[in-house]
C-alpha cells in the first residue's frame, strides 16, 4: 500500500472551524475534478510515493495536533482510506477535505470532515454525490465555493432543500479573485443565511506563494 504524496509540510490552517492553528498538512496528489476556480492545479498530477507508515512518521515528527489530509482529491487514490483509519489512531485532530463526489460513510468517525457541495460556477454542480449528506455530523463542515451571485442563490436554496443548518457546519466561500469577499459578506447579512464567511486566511500571509510553505 502506498499514497502518492505532492506536498507534507507544516504550516497554518487555513480555512474552516480550525483556521489559525498550526498544522501538518499532507497534499496527495490526484483529482477526478476540473473546477473552473481550481488553485491546486499542480496537484492534478505528480508527487513521490510513500509509504503510509512514512507519512505518518513525518507526520509525527512536526509535533502538531492537527493534521490535515487534502489535494488534489485525497479519496481520488484507492489506498487513502486505509491510510486515514491508520492517522486517526493517537491523533488529537484529523482533518479531511473532500470535493464530495465519493462517498463518505466509511470513513473514520473520529475524522473532522470538509466536503465540498459543487456550485454551477464550479463547472462540477453534476457531480455531487448527495447521499453523503445523511453521513455528516454537526461538527462537520460543508463548503459552497461562490463565483456570483448565481452560485449564493443555489447555495442559499440547498441549505433550505436538504436542512443543511441542522446537519454541519456551513461554510460560504468567495472563490479568490473572482468574488469579492466583502459583497459576499453583505448578501449573507441581509438574507440572515446560517452560514459562516470562510476566507483562505493562508492567502493573506504568503501571498506570492501557492505552493508548500
Amino acid at each position: 500500500m502506498s499514497l502518492l504524496v505532492k506536498e507534507l509540510f507544516r504550516t497554518i490552517q487555513g480555512e474552516g472551524v480550525f483556521s489559525g492553528y498550526p498544522c501538518a498538512l499532507v497534499r496527495l496528489s490526484g483529482c477526478n475534478l476540473r473546477c473552473r476556480y481550481c488553485d491546486t492545479t499542480y496537484a492534478y498530477e505528480g508527487g513521490r510515493r510513500y509509504r503510509p507508515e512514512t507519512i505518518i512518521g513525518k507526520v509525527k515528527s512536526m509535533g502538531d495536533d492537527l493534521v490535515l489530509v487534502t489535494g488534489g482529491e485525497p479519496l481520488y487514490q484507492k489506498d487513502t482510506r486505509a491510510f486515514l483509519q491508520e492517522l486517526v489512531k493517537g491523533r488529537a485532530k484529523v482533518m479531511l477535505e473532500t470535493n464530495g463526489s465519493y462517498p463518505i460513510q466509511d470513513l473514520p468517525r473520529q475524522i473532522h470532515l470538509v466536503m465540498d457541495l459543487k456550485c454551477p460556477g464550479s463547472g462540477e454542480v453534476k457531480a455531487n454525490y448527495w447521499p453523503n449528506l445523511k453521513w455528516l455530523s454537526p461538527d462537520d463542515e460543508v463548503k459552497f465555493v461562490l463565483t456570483d451571485r448565481r452560485d449564493y442563490l443555489w447555495a442559499k436554496s440547498q441549505i433550505s432543500k436538504h436542512s443543511l443548518a441542522g446537519k454541519a457546519r456551513i461554510n460560504f466561500s468567495p472563490a479568490f479573485g473572482i468574488l469579492p469577499p466583502d459583497l459576499l459578506a453583505a448578501w449573507i447579512l441581509e438574507d440572515h443565511v446560517p452560514a459562516r464567511l470562510n476566507l483562505q486566511i493562508h492567502k493573506l500571509i504568503w501571498k506570492d506563494k501557492n505552493q508548500g510553505r
